[in-house]
């Protein structure tokens, strides 16, 4: 099995770029190519970077809190790592109940484990991550940095399906724990039935005390064509233990008519089954096993395609550094990044210049949230490829 890809290609530049990938998270929320060290170690690592009366404003963290990847990576592995092709299922089935079905399906399969004590590098402006998995083209930009708004577009033209994505994490602390509020809609166009589903996303919770992590909050899929609309509950460990964590519940039901079809239960890490009111039928939706595990590390398939943009470009030799365990270069990596764009930002304000994503155009709405458009009606073939099938 390959949990790390690390290839130098000649870029654009003078200097040969280094392009580090590194194995998706799976259902363990861990892999075998890297391993964080213990707890302790980490939060003592806190205390040597901060002294007392520091200015906290441009506290980074160190690279010990820090997985092989950045937040833009993790948010299209949702999208693009799978060992079943979910997404087919949804533009297949005949009727539209049985397709918004699979749509919610899909959905629970976006949340994926998240390992305590450690977090994705946070994404610089401008960076983005264009990856392929078959027919299907995903491609992220991080379009605001303050405040952290990422988009993603997705194209499969084989399938006829279209993703707009946007979303913008806002934490917030409540004492013993951080609850990271995900803002943000999400499409899902399905062109051959010319349906649009548009959904939220539930919120990180962050537990100090017991330590955990857990997805909870409420999401709601709604497809106007067919009038079909579901509430899913995620839950987490109650106060009095009677609640097991990964929970989640709901029900499909007519927007019209507020009348329950369905009702699913289950949990998101494992199994999810819904049940037909009408004859009380209880049927598997969805198995975790078989979409988030044994999934393989995406590839170099055109290095003279990888921009210089790219996540695994941007941060590979800060990634080298914490696979090797190398620290010390990984700490002084990440502040290279980071030093850069402030550079950046100090240049652009010199010239009273504003910021434009390159591949999107970024609006705030009424509702107080960020909404994305693509620049261009279909992604393109990634120089990043995902090969299809479970690692071996």
């Amino acid at each position: 099995m390959c949990y790390c890809v690390s290839q130098v290609i000649e870029g654009n530049e003078d200097t040969p770029r280094q392009v580090v990938l590194t194995e998706p998270t799976s259902l363990d929320g861990d892999s075998d190519a890297y391993k964080a060290p213990n707890l302790v170690r980490r939060i003592l690592s806190l205390f040597i970077n901060v002294r007392p009366g520091s200015d906290l404003t441009k506290f980074q963290l160190p690279p010990l809190f820090n997985i092989p990847k950045s937040h833009l990576q993790c948010f299209g592995e949702s999208v693009y790592s799978v060992g079943k092709d979910l997404l087919h299922e949804c533009n297949s089935e005949e009727s539209s109940q049985d397709r918004f079905i699979s749509v919610v399906a899909w959905s629970i399969s976006t949340a994926r484990p998240v390992v305590f004590g450690v977090a994705p590098y946070n994404s610089i402006l401008g960076e983005t991550h264009h990856v392929s998995r078959g027919s299907l083209n995903v491609l992220l930009e991080q379009v605001s940095h303050h405040p952290p708004v990422s988009a993603l577009h997705a194209t499969d033209k084989e399938e006829n399906i279209e993703m707009i994505w946007c979303q913008n994490p806002v934490p917030k602390f409540y004492g013993t724990k951080v609850e990271a509020e995900v803002h943000g809609r999400r499409q899902l166009k399905l062109l051959n039935h010319g349906e649009t589903y548009v959904m939220n996303s539930p919120s990180l919770l962050i537990r100090f005390l017991p330590p955990g992590l857990d997805w909870v909050g409420n999401v709601k899929i709604h497809c106007q064509e067919t009038g079909l609309e579901a509430e899913l509950c995620y839950l987490t460990n109650s106060f009095l233990g009677r609640r097991g964590p990964h929970s989640i519940r709901g029900r499909i039901y007519h927007s019209s008519s507020l009348e329950t079809l369905y009702e699913l239960e289950g949990h998101w890490n494992s199994i999810v089954t819904l049940k037909d009111i009408n004859n009380g039928k209880e049927t598997v939706i969805y198995n975790a096993k078989e979409v988030v595990s044994g999934l393989k590390t995406p590839i170099v398939k055109d290095p003279q395609g990888v921009l210089p943009s790219e996540s695994a470009a941007v941060w590979s030799a800060v990634s080298e550094g914490i696979l090797s365990k190398n620290w010390e270069k990984a700490r002084e990596e990440k502040k290279a990044v980071e030093e850069k764009q402030r550079e950046l930002v100090r240049d652009r304000n010199s010239r009273g210049q504003t910021w434009v994503p390159k591949y999107f155009n970024l609006s705030y709405n009424k509702e107080g949230g960020w909404d994305c458009f693509p620049t261009q009606k279909w992604v393109p073939p990634a120089p990043i490829d995902v090969p299809i099938g479970h690692a071996l």
